[in-house]
């Protein structure tokens, strides 16, 4: 593996449109300590900055006082779930007569317009390694793996010399910082599989198996890596952990002040058609207007179609809806989710019924083939949103497609994949129907013209794009 100095700067990372001076430790406990540049963040800077303060408090005390400070700040899982850090870390079996398990990093960051992990762990990769500490305490686990996505190899660099530097300074392996606790770490680097962001496929390849999901129960914190009990949490979830441990969890919880319920900051971030595409670490319950705005608003020539709220796997919604709070509890009420909180914004130039396509065409490939519904009706839902992107949709297709989504929502599948793929489906169908109805062909002598119709707003997407 080859070394990069510390204040080296990275060839590639994900911008941060927050500058130095606007970032404070009692604001912004994710990235008040990043460079402007960029660059990495090594242990010697890390600890002049407060760095494993919040790991030596947390060793100090009881595990169960941790995850009680968890549940207090209001952590919810930032990879997209949104559920509890502290009452998952709860659920965790321990006791005198059972084995220590594990706890895994889930930085397989895949999701369609998701780039934050990335920051996180090329410029800053301390701080997850500081949250790991934290959650392996709490869980009492003897190991902790990194399950991190292979083409991020900036990250992989980064992440392996942190856990050296770490090994070396006495934070990891035998006697973590002097506080009787073992605790260490491995980086595994995945295959590129989108369905390794489901935990328990993730613990399936983690073990060299095939990733497939894991029927539930018994859930991983029972049962998850070779049998052990297993916790698994997003890079995100687990660095804001030494914050909430360093500063309390009061004081965690009103970083959010009147905006949500959700303590915390979020990292919000925007991609598309907008002039400053990136992220911001921002209270948790801002608005999409106020994060449009930081992003300077469509590009010249370009006004707002629809947007997503947070990766491919969420529901569509509308310019009015920017109006919302971004978290967890609040978007879901308009039939979609908060996901990952990166924006990914449409113009009105741009076909959706092509961008859908594309989104299906890769829900389709990340299959893992388990089940039929998964397997099946999402190759034949890209099959059928590619003959209307191009005007050979038949009459009925758009019916079809919403007994697809039908098929294949909550409940009907094996994991949370082909719901996932629906909901984008479901919710583009019920805000935009007229666009999928002009490439349907019509019957008889009109169908030579829809189909040219359609033709041409396939070209004119492809130009835009």
């Amino acid at each position: 593996m080859t070394a990069i100095p510390a204040n080296s700067r990275l060839r590639y990372h994900s911008q941060l449109r927050q500058g130095a001076d606007e970032r404070r430790e009692e604001t912004h406990p994710l990235t008040w300590r990043l460079h402007d540049d960029g660059s990495r963040i090594g242990l010697d800077e890390y600890r002049q900055k407060n760095g494993y303060a919040g790991a030596e408090k947390a060793l100090a005390m009881d595990p169960a006082d941790v995850i009680e400070a968890m549940k207090t700040a209001n952590v919810r899982g930032r990879g997209g779930g949104g559920f509890s850090a502290g009452v998952k870390w709860s659920l965790t079996q321990v006791g005198e007569n059972l084995p220590r398990g594990y706890t895994v990093c889930n930085a397989d960051e895949m999701e369609p317009g998701t780039f934050k992990d990335r920051m996180l762990m090329e410029q800053q990769p301390h701080l997850l390694i500081e949250g790991m500490i934290i959650a392996g305490h709490a869980n009492r686990s003897k190991y902790g793996y990194i399950f991190l996505r292979g083409e991020y190899v900036e990250a992989a660099r980064s992440l392996a010399i942190a856990i050296e530097e770490a090994r070396e300074a006495g934070l990891l392996g035998d006697n973590v910082a002097g506080s009787g606790f073992d605790f260490n770490i491995a980086l595994h680097t995945g295959a590129g599989r989108y369905i390794c962001g489901e935990e328990t496929a993730l613990i399936n390849s983690l073990e060299g198996k095939r990733a497939n999901p894991r029927a539930k129960p018994p859930f991983p914190g029972q049962s998850g890596a070779w049998g052990k009990p297993t916790v698994v949490n997003n890079v995100e979830t687990l660095c804001n952990a030494p914050a909430v441990m360093q500063h309390g969890a009061d004081w965690y919880q009103a970083l959010s002040g009147d905006l949500s319920g959700d303590g915390g900051t979020k990292l919000y971030g925007v991609s598309g058609l907008v002039n400053k595409p990136g992220l911001w670490e921002l209270p948790i319950g801002t608005s999409g207007w106020d994060i449009m705005e930081r992003a300077g608003g469509m590009r010249e020539g370009h006004t707002l179609k629809t947007w997503l709220p947070g990766g491919g796997s969420t529901g569509f919604l509308l310019p009015e809806h920017l109006e919302l709070a971004l978290d967890f509890d609040t978007v879901g009420q308009y039939g979609s989710r908060l996901g990952t909180g990166l924006l990914t914004v449409v113009s009105q130039r741009q076909s959706l019924v092509g961008l859908l396509r594309n989104l299906e065409q890769f829900f389709a490939r990340e299959s893992c083939g388990w089940c039929t519904p998964c397997r099946d009706g999402l190759h034949w839902t890209a099959k059928i949103l590619q003959a209307i992107e191009h005007g050979e949709g038949r009459p009925g297709d758009i019916e079809l497609l919403q007994e697809h989504a039908q098929n294949i929502g909550p409940g009907l599948t094996f994991c949370a994949h082909a719901p996932g793929a629906a909901m984008p489906l479901e919710s583009a169908i019920r805000h935009f129907r007229a666009d999928f109805e002009a490439g349907i062909v019509k019957k008889e002598v009109e169908g030579v013209t829809a189909a040219a119709d359609g033709a041409d707003t396939a070209a004119a997407n492809e130009e835009v794009s």
